[in-house]
């Protein structure tokens, strides 16, 4: 089962609806409609935290549920807001970013693994943002695995655990090979399970 945490988002059942094309069985919750322990007390193989108007100090219990997911191992995929909570949670700086953007298509540039592993790079990818990860606070737990030309962040990972996350929206029918990243998280999630070395 695969929780993921709704930001009041319209993007949140986009990405119901493709990791329901994959197989999922996911369970969608309100980020302010439980506490960290009920939401880790529900034995979700992974969890993905949805985009979101907000920043992520106002996203409920995203900030600490990125913790405890880390701290139980829990592969954990962030998706814009989400993908700026990791940044926040590990001890980065989240910013306004050179300019807002509402649906406007980046050429993203990765390193192939993770969620990008085996897809073309650069990819075409849809982004609806105001704020980024500061690139000078990342702090040394996390990897930039993705970026635009002019260095914004557009992708994180942890060294260590299965904790990932894209800026941009993969669940956009615009983006690029959204289904295929959604798919390379769910395969961890499955990997966690049977012990399968990641």
């Amino acid at each position: 089962m695969i929780l993921l945490i709704d930001n009041y988002d319209s993007f949140t059942y986009n990405l119901v609806h493709y990791l329901g094309e994959l197989g999922a069985d996911v369970v969608v919750r309100r980020n302010d409609a439980l506490d960290v322990q009920e939401a880790m007390g529900m034995g979700a193989d992974g969890i993905v935290l949805s985009p979101g108007p907000c920043d992520p100090a106002q996203a409920g219990i995203c900030l600490p549920l990125t913790m405890a997911a880390a701290e139980a191992g829990v592969p954990l995929l962030g998706v814009c807001l989400g993908h700026q909570t990791i940044g926040k949670a590990f001890g980065g700086d989240v910013i306004r970013a050179s300019e807002i953007v509402h649906g406007k298509m980046g050429s993203v540039r990765h390193e192939g693994k993770g969620v990008f592993a085996g897809l073309p790079s650069p990819l075409q990818a849809t982004r609806y943002h105001s704020l980024v990860v500061d690139r000078a606070t990342l702090p040394d737990c996390l990897d930039i695995t993705a970026e635009l030309d002019n260095g914004l962040i557009m992708g994180l990972r942890h060294k260590e655990l299965e904790i990932e996350g894209v800026q941009f929206h993969p669940e956009s029918i615009r983006s690029e090979h959204g289904h295929a990243m959604l798919e390379n998280f769910l395969k961890k999630t499955v990997q966690k399970n049977v012990g399968v070395p990641a």
